[in-house]
């Protein structure tokens, strides 16, 4: 049988705190020991919204393992470039 590639990563956007919330849990109640939390721009402070949300309610034990930050470089239509921030937070339930 082929088993398919687990999915650790939660890209952050429009939708509300609580389905990234869900989505993060279900990527752990699937076996993942960590789960990757990516957001850009506007979108970074659900990602630690839900990073918070997850640690005061949901998961008490889990930990963040690893946060990184960075710019991305975006063309935008008209041609011209657009710098955006990103986070990305590694959490793990131990």
């Amino acid at each position: 049988m082929i088993e398919k590639p687990k999915r650790d990563l939660v890209i952050m956007g429009v939708k509300p705190i609580m389905n990234y919330v869900v989505a993060c849990m279900t990527l752990f109640n699937d076996g993942n020991d960590t789960v990757r939390i990516r957001a850009r721009g506007k979108h970074i402070n659900k990602a630690v919204d839900t990073v918070q949300l997850l640690r005061r309610v949901f998961l008490r034990d889990l930990v963040v393992r690893k946060s990184k930050i960075g710019t991305d470089l975006l063309i935008r239509d008209d041609g011209n470039e657009a710098k955006v921030s990103t986070i990305e937070i590694v959490i793990a339930s131990s």
